[in-house]
């Protein structure tokens, strides 16, 4: 099948909203391969025998540990999943990459290094990075031999990166730019070998530059005394005509701002892909201690409201990681086809990341706030213990918060989804229009009632459909109404991407159950049909309540009415015993005394 075909096929990022999904088009985790698998088990080997154990080490930053497991990992390929062979990787696909990334997401401040590492530090180099700079750097940054740093934000740019002060200026002899400036929350800053450096040229063209730790005029500040990721080096950095050599300038001079953007993407997906992995071990963790403690002569793990809670933290992570592998399947086979039709490895890998840019803004915000809502738990079934550092759920609660912050906040990244997705329908790219007004239509047509469907997971596949139509009515009658206006009524926008975000999780959560009924019995998926109509039950709340938010905010008198009884049809659901659902779900987690999937 040519290239052009497959493009075709494929859904594009966005486009979910406005095209049905097909099993045949979806990854799920169950249709990892033998050695994926076996990727995910040395990951987590590895966090338990050289990691986990020395979590008190890590968080005192003692001089030259961090360092040494990174070296360590590298040694055992899991530093250069990405990289290519020729320059000293495993040249493994997208999946697998994003695999390393979860089965390492459960380290704590480690988690923190490596991504860092591997993500921000050593992409821009990979990606941007003449034949020359990737000879001489990428091979020793896939061995852990040297270490990798990004330093983008100042102490008055943090989401508003491209407002940074720090300059570069061409040296007299014409061999060297002259860095002025200074950086702040640098992960890795402390021991880098190697940093991506982000200053104006002349004072105005935003320019990436490939610092190394020994140049002349660069000095690193103190450790930062940080709420959580305590063991992961974050530090200040200070440049004072610190020359940095023409050839080091990483692209082109005044397009830093494409290095910054297009490596926020991967990283966004790759943090929810760290969110779920450390989800995933801290739900062991509470699920162990409940099936320990005993109060009232009876092991909590009995009692109702400990159920409920341990079903949601498994609903939530549950469908997290649906989401994730379907999204990095797509960058995967959008990468392959690029590639075959002669894009440069780069160019594919950079391309795939920004067709799915909003789906990897989307699972950026559900992962960190599944985690988030996992670690509150997890301290809460803990009770008084949760609260003492004897127990490593106080670590991960300490640890969680930062990544609501990380790779864009999660305002910004709310914001950005809609902004994307509006930007992309001006520009042809998606057809949304024609189908916001197909739904306004439908709003004053008699509702079809018809006869009902009667084919497996047809009311669930009716339900995603009437969650897309819901915020296609109000996202087009937001537009129709605000204008120009409608990107500065960020509350608004929030609320349409909060919609969006549901139902993308929602559906992803559908297509998964249905393709594991294609591959065994439908007797034998329980627990994942459990998972999946628990969350679609909640997920129709969150949408009215969104979008009611969003409606009350805009539109008044008969328009709010109608559309107000839109939004009432197109997220009704059928009514669903949820306490009984999570209670099963609950038990299959208590017996494994994990989180078994």
């Amino acid at each position: 099948m040519s290239t052009a075909i497959v493009k075709q096929q494929q859904i594009r990022g966005g486009e979910w909203l406005i095209r049905e999904s097909e099993t045949a088009d979806t990854f799920i985790p169950e249709n990892f391969s033998e050695e994926q698998r076996m990727v995910k088990d040395m990951c987590a080997s590895f966090l338990d025998s050289e990691v986990l154990p020395l979590m008190d080490r890590i968080e005192e930053l003692e001089p030259g540990l961090m360092p040494s497991l990174l070296l360590k990992a590298g040694e055992q390929g899991l530093l250069g999943a990405s990289i290519p062979e020729n320059l000293g990787g495993l040249g493994k696909d997208f999946v697998t990459s994003t695999l390393v990334n979860e089965g390492l997401g459960g380290g704590f401040s480690f988690s923190v290094a490596l991504a860092a590492h591997t993500g921000i530090g050593t992409l821009p180099i990979l990606y941007f990075g003449t034949e020359a700079q990737k000879t001489k750097y990428i091979p020793k940054l896939a061995t852990g031999e040297w270490k990798a740093s990004y330093g983008l934000t100042e102490p008055n740019s943090g989401s508003d990166a491209l407002s940074a002060k720090t300059t570069a200026t061409l040296s007299r002899d014409g061999k060297f730019y002259l860095l002025n400036g200074q950086k702040c929350w640098i992960t890795n800053g402390g021991f880098a070998d190697v940093y991506t450096v982000f200053a104006k040229v002349d004072g105005e063209k935003f320019t990436a530059f490939i610092l190394e730790k020994n140049f002349a005029g660069f000095t690193r500040g103190q450790e930062e005394h940080k709420m959580g990721i305590k063991g992961s080096s974050t530090v200040q950095l200070y440049f004072q005509d610190c020359p940095v050599p023409v050839e080091n300038v990483l692209g082109e001079i005044g397009r830093g701002h494409i290095i910054a953007f297009n490596i926020l993407n991967i990283g966004r997906l790759k943090l929810g892909a760290a969110a779920l992995g450390a989800g995933k071990r801290i739900a062991g963790v509470a699920i162990d201690y409940a099936n320990t403690r005993e109060q009232f002569k009876t092991m909590i793990s009995a009692f109702g409201a400990i159920r409920n809670k341990i079903a949601e933290m498994a609903v939530q992570i549950w469908v997290a990681e649906s989401a994730l592998y379907r999204v990095s399947d797509w960058i995967e086979r959008w990468k392959a086809a690029l590639t075959e039709e002669g894009k440069p490895f780069n160019e594919a890998a950079l391309g795939a990341a920004e067709e799915y840019a909003i789906e990897c803004a989307m699972l950026k915000v559900f992962g960190s706030e599944m985690l988030d809502y996992v670690v509150d738990e997890a301290v809460q079934i803990h009770g008084g213990n949760g609260f003492s550092d004897e127990y490593s759920v106080s670590r991960s609660y300490r640890d969680s918060r930062i990544n609501r912050i990380f790779e864009g906040t999660n305002e910004i990244n709310r914001l950005l989804i809609v902004d994307m997705v509006l930007k992309r329908a001006a520009k042809g790219r998606l057809d949304i229009l024609s189908h916001a007004k197909s739904v306004a239509g439908e709003l004053v047509s008699i509702p079809d009632f018809g006869e009902a469907e009667g084919g497996l997971f047809d009311p669930e596949r009716k339900t995603v459909r009437q969650f897309k139509k819901a915020i296609l009515m109000t996202a087009g009658a937001a537009v129709q109404k605000l204008a120009a206006t409608l990107e500065s009524e960020q509350e608004i926008l929030m609320h349409i991407a909060d919609m969006a975000t549901v139902t993308f999780h929602a559906e992803s959560a559908l297509l998964r159950v249905v393709k594991l009924a294609e591959l065994k019995d439908e007797k034998n998926i329980g627990f994942e049909l459990d998972i999946m109509r628990t969350y679609l039950y909640d997920a129709a709340d969150q949408l009215n309540k969104s979008g009611k938010d969003a409606i009350n905010a805009f539109a008044e008198g008969d328009e709010q009415r109608m559309l107000l009884l839109g939004l009432k049809r197109f997220t009704k659901i059928n009514p669903f015993n949820s306490k009984e659902a999570k209670r099963r779900i609950a038990g299959k987690l208590i017996a494994a005394d994990k989180y078994p999937l």
